[in-house]
């Protein structure tokens, strides 16, 4: 794709997300001509589902690690598709069962009853794609998916992205990253620092770059990718070690005469904030932090690393000795372009809140803790 086209996709995915959010309908359209009416579970309302129900051959679109939380037979597809028309509810109340099971928060106080009818031939493209709206939009990863006749009647106003804009998308947010503002900013534990911001073409949520001292691009730069943590950063949140790793890595990096950290737009291991409260919620009730993401039906880390690749590659950078506990971090950032001259250790005690999490992240996640 050319730059135009990644910004143009990038906007394109933006924008129906946000109609998600609004419990509005988006038609997604697909490359051999046909469309689908695509619906947010989490958003749902009674009365769109109901203009929905009306067109034939929708379905509830759920993960397969969700869709097994639910005690539903796997397909070998990594989407599940139950017919709306086959729910075990009555219309009036369809969106409401619809939203329980995209919503891994009850499930102990109020286990659904099935069983759940699911379509057994491989589910299309257009069905993992519109789970990947409703992540983009950071809503649960379930939707309703209605493909189309063509010629039927749709709704006023109906906003349309394509199958190869959705498909596009993390590709094209990376790629159109632009440095847009930067400022000397002496913090705490590194004085001579100066902090770049870097925004995609779709206009969300800015990436941040804090360059203490004055790295050599030429030799390999200390570096550290740090997902924001609204929790942990800011508020001290002692369930996490992230406000740990992240002021431990700036005097780090200042101690060891200059380096980079990155500060990336990827709360909750790119989950957003609000299902990573959900998970939180799952953890309370015995899950660890793999399962708790897995049983609401995202990957136990959906992040990549092409945004901080870019990023570095932007100050000058493409070799750095990476401080990070994981290994995953190591080799995602070599996927994309970065030589990781060498991995530095970077962990702190635990505490009582945290032990847990940690413990699922050295034994679950492979992290050297």
């Amino acid at each position: 794709m050319t730059e135009l086209s990644h910004a143009a996709a990038a906007i394109a995915v933006d924008r129906a997300g946000h109609e998600l959010r609004r419990g509005r309908p988006v038609l997604l359209t697909m490359e051999a001509g046909d469309s689908v009416l695509v619906l947010a579970a989490e958003t749902l309302t009674e009365a769109m589902l109901a203009q929905a129900m009306r067109l034939a051959g929708g379905a509830l679109v759920l993960t397969a690690s969700r869709a097994a939380v639910l005690h539903i037979g796997p397909t070998g597809d990594d989407t599940i598709l139950l017919p709306l028309a086959d729910l075990p509810a009555p219309d009036t109340e369809k969106a409401t069962l619809i939203r329980d099971l995209a919503d891994a928060s009850r499930d102990l106080a109020a286990p659904l009853r099935g069983p759940f009818t699911r379509i057994k031939a491989a589910a299309p493209d257009s069905a993992r794609l519109a789970v990947k709206l409703a992540k983009t939009a950071y809503l649960l990863p379930a939707a309703i998916h209605v493909p189309l006749a063509r010629g039927a009647a749709m709704p006023d106003n109906l906003l349309t992205v394509t199958a190869e804009a959705v498909a596009a998308y993390d590709l094209a947010e990376a790629e159109t990253l632009v440095p847009v503002s930067q400022a000397r900013l002496p913090v705490a534990d590194a004085e001579n620092a100066r902090l770049y911001a870097f925004r995609p073409a779709d206009g969300r949520q800015e990436h941040f770059a804090l360059v203490i001292g004055d790295p050599d691009p030429t030799k390999p730069v200390l570096v550290r990718l740090h997902s924001e943590c609204f929790t942990g950063d800011l508020l001290g949140s002692l369930r996490c070690d992230c406000g740990e790793q992240l002021r431990g890595a700036i005097r780090t990096i200042n101690e060891a005469g200059g380096g980079i950290l990155l500060y990336l737009a990827q709360e909750g291991r790119g989950i957003g904030l609000v299902n990573k409260l959900r998970a939180y919620q799952l953890q309370d009730q015995g899950f660890d932090t793999v399962d708790a993401n897995q049983r609401i039906g995202f990957d136990a880390d959906e992040r990549w690393f092409l945004p901080a690749a870019r990023m570095l590659q932007g100050l000058g950078f493409g070799t750095v000795r990476l401080l990070t506990n994981n290994p995953e971090k190591v080799k995602g950032l070599e996927a994309c372009g970065i030589t990781v001259a060498e991995r530095v250790p970077h962990k702190f005690p635990s505490n009582a809140h945290n032990e847990a999490y940690l413990a699922a992240k050295r034994k679950r996640s492979g992290h050297y803790l």
